[in-house]
């Protein structure tokens, strides 16, 4: 078993975290306070290469496996998750495009996305169901001229009000109403399509400067060759694509805890108290060690998660144990990190109060710790049902 990242992975890794730590680490703090997206920034990634990492070279993209994304999103997050997870959710939703879209829909729309000029979104998440997607309300009804009509209203998605929006994934449900079993379909839907809106951004605890809102659907019609993967294969695609978007979060929480543990060991090496560096104090000392054995095992679960993906091997278990230890880790570790800074760790302009604020929903989405908990149970051999 090696554990050495390669020649290239190595320079890979240091390119972005030095374009991380010198152009985006410094604004961070300002981009949460104004909540506003930083399209300057991510074009800038997009000329660094990082959102083609994944791709493959006849889509424009690098040609490097799922564990090169990783390393990326974790140094980007390391600097500043917001702009992470705005990067990982264009990235995942442009790779279940190329994973299953059409000849067509990956020509049409996927130079945008690969380059980074463009960004896009996957919507499957509704006001009354989050990761219960049995439970889903938003409906798609095939006309007789083979044009489908979607309506209804999906909740908490990252991207689509951009100014450099281009489209959106979406889940419905695509079997008759009175159907004793649903099936779900999944359509690109531009951002131009007539009865498709977004609405107003949220107010949100963390994640300030990535762009969440609501989406409706109003007798929105788009043709048949928006389908992706198939009609009525939507769950099974959009469940894919949440795979690859849970092990990018897990990188995301990754990057966040070395950044906790980062900040933690420069404060206690600088900060005087009791006669001597705070670093002297044993309960000190205790929490920077602990903290530095969290990330590591965060680590290590999320890189074999992604060495599985890029040797083709289909390991629900271990992506689930990446995204439950690695966004429960970056909440643990951020909350450490604010003990040790005391009182400035509770202001605002302190890096770790950011931390603990943007990683909390990293523990929710894409389906939560509670959900990965379940999986993992069931993949022991346990009986566990989802419907």
């Amino acid at each position: 078993m090696d554990f050495e990242l390669t020649p290239d992975q190595k320079a890979l890794q240091a390119n972005i975290r030095d374009f991380a730590q010198a152009e985006i680490a410094p604004h961070a703090e300002q981009l949460d306070r104004d909540g506003v997206f930083p399209t300057d920034l991510f074009h800038r990634l997009g000329e660094l290469g990082v959102m083609s990492i994944p791709f493959s070279e006849d889509l424009g993209g690098m040609g490097l496996g799922v564990f090169d994304a990783v390393l990326a999103i974790e140094e980007i997050a390391r600097a500043d998750q917001s702009l992470a997870v705005s990067a990982m959710v264009s990235m995942a939703t442009g790779l279940t495009v190329a994973r299953f879209g059409s000849e067509e829909q990956k020509r049409t729309w996927l130079p945008d996305i690969v380059s980074g000029r463009k960004i896009c979104s996957i919507a499957g998440t509704e006001p009354d169901a989050g990761s219960d997607t049995a439970g889903f309300k938003t409906r798609a009804v095939e006309g007789a001229d083979g044009t489908w009509t979607l309506n209804g209203e999906k909740a908490y998605i990252t991207n689509p009000g951009t100014d450099i929006s281009s489209f959106t994934i979406i889940l419905a449900v695509s079997s008759p109403k009175e159907a004793e079993k649903k099936q779900y379909t999944l359509f690109l839907v531009p951002n131009d399509t007539p009865g498709y809106s977004r609405g107003e951004k949220y107010r949100k605890m963390g994640w300030r400067s990535s762009d969440t809102r609501p989406l409706y659907l109003d007798d929105c019609r788009v043709p048949a060759s928006a389908i992706v993967g198939g009609a009525h294969k939507g769950r099974w695609v959009l469940h894919k694509g949440y795979q690859a978007a849970r092990l990018f979060l897990s990188a995301c929480s990754l990057g966040l805890a070395q950044a906790s543990l980062d900040h933690s060991i420069a404060y206690a090496k600088t900060r005087q108290a009791f006669g001597g560096s705070l670093g002297r104090l044993q309960l000190v000392q205790e929490m920077i060690a602990k903290m530095a054995l969290k990330v590591d095992s965060a680590r290590l679960v999320t890189y074999r998660a992604a060495w599985k993906v890029d040797q083709g091997q289909d390991d629900l278990m271990a992506l689930s144990m990446a995204k439950l230890h690695a966004t429960e880790t970056g909440s643990e570790v951020a909350n450490m990190a604010i003990q040790v800074h005391g009182g400035w760790g509770f202001m605002d302009d302190c890096p770790v109060s950011r931390y603990l604020r943007d990683n909390r929903i990293c523990t929710i989405g894409d389906g939560s710790s509670q959900i990965q908990t379940l999986l993992i149970a069931r993949e022991c051999g346990l009986d566990v049902t989802f419907q």
